[in-house]
């Protein structure tokens, strides 16, 4: 299909399509379009940067007409807030000459102000689970007049633990529903969702997992532990007219947290980091930061940046190897997005070659291996996994240590201190006349 005009959209749609600059569908929105308007139900698979989110809501807009009523007809299910406030962002900017309400619904915030909003009226609601379930089960919200439900990044959404909200939505949901589900793989979780709650679904597949992206150059470095990979990102890094703009995936908060303190040193304002434990109004603002340039480098984990439409990446650096290979197409997906070209890097130390053999397998390929620079310091400093076992000393030993090593000012207690609690006085001679502790109950229902 060679332009969004062949799919016969309507014309306020087509304006803020075309007011944005959008020519020519990506494969997967080509496919789903048809399909999601004939009403099927739909199971999309479709890698991370293929346009998944224009797929299922270029259609669900084109039909939908404008009614007073205050309930959702549309529900689209995310994992995370991030992807919550950035779906509403792209719906909005697509009905901008529609009259479309939308409301985002996530936790982290004053639910009591998202009831209120509920309350008011939307046509569309993008939520994650928790605290959609939270205003459903209340009674705030009702879902009968829902139509066409949509869940988004399925996968990491069962990774998250939302099957069972997911299995009570669905039966709280009208019967007479269309049911959408995207996903960048296929597992034996979500087939068994399927099977549950989808009827005969119309499954379009693109660009399945393991297949290379062909606009990203990969490239890999043996490192040999933590801190000189650390040594290592710092030496790329300062090369900022080749790393323009650069995404740099760990797993972990506490090594994300490791990473960000060291490069702070170097990089200061150019630099952000983003993981569940940083409260909500600062991931939103190192995210906004970094989608306008005025931060160069993000630091983030899997869940944080999974979905993340971030445009224009230059680099995705994988300080980790992912140990499954799924997750690593993942991630260098942040990159080479639509006509983009794109670079992706791994750093793997000898412990991690067992998941890059995987990844390799996994995309029938080899990721071409780059000479570690000389100039670059190898560090000694360990993390705590690297650190050998013996290493943390166990109390008791450096207890028994002091003990044999005391000197002639190390003496005995006195004999009085020797002395252990016996209870106190009255409690002594009680024991003795009843040969046991004389308790309340012992009182009322003893036998003699």
């Amino acid at each position: 299909m060679d332009s969004f005009n062949d799919l016969n959209i309507t014309g306020k749609l087509q304006e803020a399509i075309n007011e944005l600059g959008f020519t020519q569908p990506t494969p997967i929105q080509a496919q789903a379009f048809p399909i999601i308007r004939s009403g099927k139900n739909v199971v999309g698979v479709s890698q991370t940067g293929s346009g998944k989110t224009l797929a299922f809501m270029l259609p669900l807009l084109n039909d939908l007409s404008y009614q007073k009523q205050a309930t959702p007809r549309i529900l689209v299910l995310v994992p995370t807030r991030e992807l919550v406030l950035q779906i509403v962002e792209q719906i909005e900017l697509f009905t901008k000459y529609m009259t479309v309400r939308t409301l985002a619904i996530y936790g982290g915030t004053n639910i009591n102000t998202q009831k209120k909003a509920v309350m008011e009226g939307a046509d569309i609601i993008v939520a994650t689970p928790g605290r959609l379930y939270d205003i459903v089960i209340d009674g705030t919200l009702k879902l009968r007049t829902v139509k066409k439900v949509v869940i988004d990044e399925v996968d990491v959404m069962l990774d998250l633990g939302f099957r069972f909200q997911l299995n009570n939505f669905f039966e709280l949901l009208p019967e007479n529903r269309q049911n959408i589900m995207f996903s960048a793989t296929m597992t034996e979780e979500i087939d068994s969702l399927i099977k549950d709650f989808f009827i005969a679904p119309e499954q379009i597949s693109i660009a399945l997992s393991g297949t290379p992206v062909d606009n990203i150059e990969q490239s890999v470095y043996e490192v040999r532990n933590f801190y000189t990979k650390v040594n290592l990102l710092i030496h790329l890094l300062k090369d900022k007219e080749e790393f323009q703009k650069v995404l740099v995936f760990v797993s972990g908060k506490r090594n994300a947290d490791r990473i960000f303190e060291k490069l702070d040193e170097h990089f200061n304002d150019e630099l952000g980091v983003i993981h569940s434990n940083k409260t909500q109004n600062f991931r939103i603002k190192a995210i906004q930061k970094y989608e306008t340039g005025d931060t160069r480098i993000l630091i983030a984990t899997d869940v944080m940046a999974r979905g993340l439409d971030l445009d224009q990446i230059s680099h995705v650096i994988n300080f980790n190897t992912p140990a499954f290979p799924e997750n690593y197409m993942h991630r260098i997906g942040r990159t080479g997005r639509a006509e983009h070209k794109g670079k992706s890097i791994l750093l793997f130390k000898e412990s991690e070659r067992g998941y890059k053999d995987a990844i390799e397998e996994l995309m029938d390929m080899k990721i071409p291996v780059v000479e570690f620079p000389e100039e670059v310091e190898i560090s000694t400093q360990k993390t705590p996994d690297e650190r050998p076992d013996n290493y943390i000393y166990k109390r008791e030993d450096r207890n028994a240590k002091k003990t044999s090593e005391a000197g002639a000012s190390f003496h005995e207690k006195k004999l009085k201190n020797q002395k252990t609690n016996q209870g106190g006085k009255y409690k002594r001679e009680i024991k003795k006349k009843y040969k046991k502790p004389k308790t309340r109950s012992g009182k009322k229902g003893s036998k003699k």
